[in-house]
């Protein structure tokens, strides 16, 4: 069945098959015709264009490697002249090479036949010290036979002998100290004895301890006296002084050491002249009268010098205190416009270097208060100014300044030491305190004394009431440098063996003169 079936079917396949096959061949060989016949013609184009592009393709390849040809040949010539700059670099530092070695070489030979020379003269030396040895051993001992002495004896004599000029120099440097420290202990003596002398009853000169009254007549001296000198007596018992009446016309003298009992007796004294009325009894009363007038006195002036200096809040005893330095003399500078002074300069100098102002200014106007008491209160002036500083409550600073300002405690403020500056500057200065003439010729001759203990010195001459020392050299015996040491020498000499306030200028003159006569 299935094979009828097949066999029935196989025809039309094959009749199909025919069919198609002639059908394809007709459309695909006409598209393939179509297709050959396009393929040719973007054939025939492509080989146009690929001409086209192959030329242009060319043209750029020339131009490109004409521009690489030209750039190749840059760099060659730069690479070639680079090499060549750098081949006469070479050569020239081998040229140098050449030439340092040489020179080293030539070095090399200088330095052997140096080596050479050097040996030769080391061993001439050593020749010449054996020599000196020979000599200085044969010397040795020619000396030791002239003077009878080994080395080790003649060198033990010669240290004894230097050991006798050292002691000798030692001794007179001890006496000069020793003279130099007694007359130091001499003026510091001198020093606290005036102190405590003002305070203190006791005679003293003149000049600091006396006060004279003018009178209109001699008939007041008798009035004065009194009765079997019962006045005299009333007056010199109830002020503490003495009552000088003598022959001396118009004038009577009040001595007392105590400058503030010699004020009452002068004003007692005048008071009692113009009323008249002369007698114990009155004598008594004006004296009282008047001891209590000058307490308010005090406060007044003590006042006064407070708001001088500028000093503010001071105990009232204090302010008495300061009014007595009024009546005190210290080398004849008062005490008061001195303490005054120091106040001041301590202030100046307090504002310069930036200290306390304040503590300056009250320990200048305070650091004498000591000196306003009595003789009934025992200790230097500067332990008593303390103690009463302490007890008016005033600072530790001032406390400390009033006690240094003589240096006898270490300086521990500024201020302590701007007093102390203060206080030498107000006392020292030209004018300040009075020098006796005796003392001021006896400066002035050591002046010239020292000067012209110098060799050289021609003349010299104390000028400018011996603030000044004029020096006149022989020019051919000291040079333009030499008198700038004796200058010195001259100066530092002054320091160590004079006393004296303030500065000393040593000037020293060298001049050169030629003379000639024309004919």
């Amino acid at each position: 069945m299935v094979w009828i079936i097949i066999l029935s079917v196989l025809p039309s396949l094959a009749v199909g098959a025919f069919a198609g096959v002639f059908i394809y061949k007709q459309t695909v060989g006409s598209a393939l015709s179509k297709s050959k016949e396009s393929a040719d013609r973007l054939i025939s184009k492509a080989m146009s264009d690929a001409g086209t592009i192959k030329k242009e393709a060319l043209l750029e390849a020339k131009e490109e490697s004409h521009k690489l040809r030209v750039q190749i040949d840059n760099e060659i010539r730069e690479r070639r002249s680079e090499l060549q700059r750098t081949e006469q670099r070479i050569i020239s530092l081998e040229e140098n090479v050449v030439k340092k070695e040489q020179a080293l070489d030539n070095k090399a030979l200088a330095l052997e036949t140096q080596k050479g020379e050097l040996e030769v003269h080391k061993t001439k030396l050593q020749t010449k010290l054996q020599e000196v040895e020979v000599v200085k051993d044969d010397s040795i001992k020619k000396l030791e036979s002239i003077s009878k002495l080994t080395k080790d004896q003649a060198k033990k004599e010669l240290i004894n002998l230097i050991e006798t000029d050292a002691k000798a120099e030692a001794a007179n440097l001890i006496i000069q100290i020793e003279s130099e420290a007694k007359e130091n202990a001499s003026k510091k003596a001198r020093e606290i004895i005036v102190s405590a002398v003002q305070r203190c009853a006791a005679d003293h000169s003149s000049e600091v301890t006396v006060s004279t009254i003018s009178i209109a007549n001699d008939e007041i001296k008798g009035k004065l006296i009194g009765r079997e000198g019962r006045n005299i007596r009333a007056i010199e018992a109830e002020t503490g002084v003495d009552l000088i009446i003598d022959d001396t016309p118009e004038a009577i003298t009040i001595s007392s050491f105590d400058p503030v009992r010699r004020e009452i007796a002068r004003i007692s004294i005048e008071k009692l002249i113009a009323d008249g009325r002369i007698h114990p009894a009155r004598i008594e009363e004006i004296v009282a009268k008047t001891t209590k007038e000058l307490e308010n006195t005090f406060k007044e002036v003590g006042e006064r010098a407070a708001f001088s200096a500028k000093v503010h809040g001071l105990h009232p005893e204090v302010i008495k205190m300061l009014g007595r330095l009024k009546y005190r003399t210290s080398y004849g500078q008062n005490v008061l416009n001195h303490s005054t002074e120091v106040a001041m300069l301590s202030a100046t100098l307090a504002t310069e270097l930036g200290a306390n102002v304040e503590v300056a200014r009250r320990a200048g106007l305070l650091h004498d208060i000591g000196k306003a008491t009595s003789h009934e209160v025992e200790g230097t002036h500067t332990q008593i100014g303390v103690e009463l500083a302490k007890k008016y409550r005033e600072s530790n600073a001032v406390l400390h300044a009033i006690e240094a300002h003589h240096e006898d405690v270490p300086f521990n403020s500024v201020e302590a030491i701007i007093v102390y500056i203060a206080d030498a500057i107000s006392s020292a200065r030209p004018g300040a305190r009075r020098e006796n003439l005796e003392n001021y010729i006896q400066r002035l001759k050591k002046l010239e004394e020292i000067a012209t203990s110098f060799k050289g010195v021609e003349k010299c001459f104390a000028i400018s009431a011996g603030r000044e020392v004029r020096i006149i050299v022989r020019p051919e015996e000291i040079d333009d440098k030499g008198i700038v040491f004796m200058a010195k020498d001259v100066a530092k000499r002054i320091e160590n063996e004079l006393d004296y306030p303030g500065v000393i200028k040593v000037n020293v003159i060298r001049e050169t003169r030629a003379n000639e006569t024309a004919k």
